[in-house]
């Protein structure tokens, strides 16, 4: 079938985009207001969209009303922001972090999150993420109800025994990370993957009928 989005409305094209558009990677983005109290939410529109310079997209509509969300007020206010990666074992703090709690209540203490200091950048990361991504803003788009926030990573942490440092390594599949399915519940993890060596033009060449 063939949909033609300006006939839909904002939910309805929500809808449909979120259910082709997996697995989705979840950033849950830490920030820190001006009076110090962090805030953590997740965010399954993200992805590294550049290596040089480092660059993390996130996607972050505004709230029902209009207003713009927590994350996106704070990542204005002081420029930086934390992505830390959500692994198996976060998916129930990763949950409470999705509450819309009243204003002055801290979805890191809600969940009982326990953070330690970055390596560069004034936000925390989470104790218990294998990997988090120490950010600064480097452009924000207003685009309608939507804004796009690139952040250029300034540095990263990786749980020691996920990454041989002698290599660069990363052993992605023990990271455990979980991503976003389609339908208000869906979600996923790394548990299926498998390996597809990439072929050069000559590989292509023999093998093509």
């Amino acid at each position: 079938m063939n949909f033609d989005l300006k006939d839909f409305t904002p939910r309805e094209s929500y809808k449909l985009l979120t259910g082709v558009v997996v697995p989705r990677p979840i950033a849950l983005v830490l920030t820190k207001n001006e009076a110090g109290l962090l805030n953590a939410a997740p965010f399954s529109f993200f992805n590294m969209v550049g290596s040089n310079p480092p660059l993390v997209a996130l996607g972050i509509g505004d709230k029902s009303e209009g207003e713009a969300k927590d994350s996106a007020k704070n990542i204005r206010q002081n420029g930086e922001f934390v992505v830390n990666l959500v692994s198996r074992d976060m998916v129930q703090e990763m949950n409470i972090c999705a509450v819309d709690f009243p204003a002055g209540i801290s979805e890191v203490e809600a969940a009982r999150l326990e953070t330690v200091p970055s390596m560069s950048v004034s936000v925390p990361r989470l104790k218990k993420s294998p990997a988090a991504l120490e950010c600064r803003v480097h452009t924000t788009l207003q685009i309608g109800e939507n804004r796009v926030i690139l952040g250029e990573v300034v540095a990263l942490y990786i749980a020691d025994d996920l990454v041989d440092s002698t290599k660069n390594h990363v052993h992605s599949a023990q990271l455990d990370l979980v991503a976003r399915m389609g339908g208000a519940g869906g979600y996923t993890d790394t548990s299926g993957t498998f390996e597809l060596a990439r072929l050069s033009l000559e590989q292509w060449k023999q093998s093509a009928p």
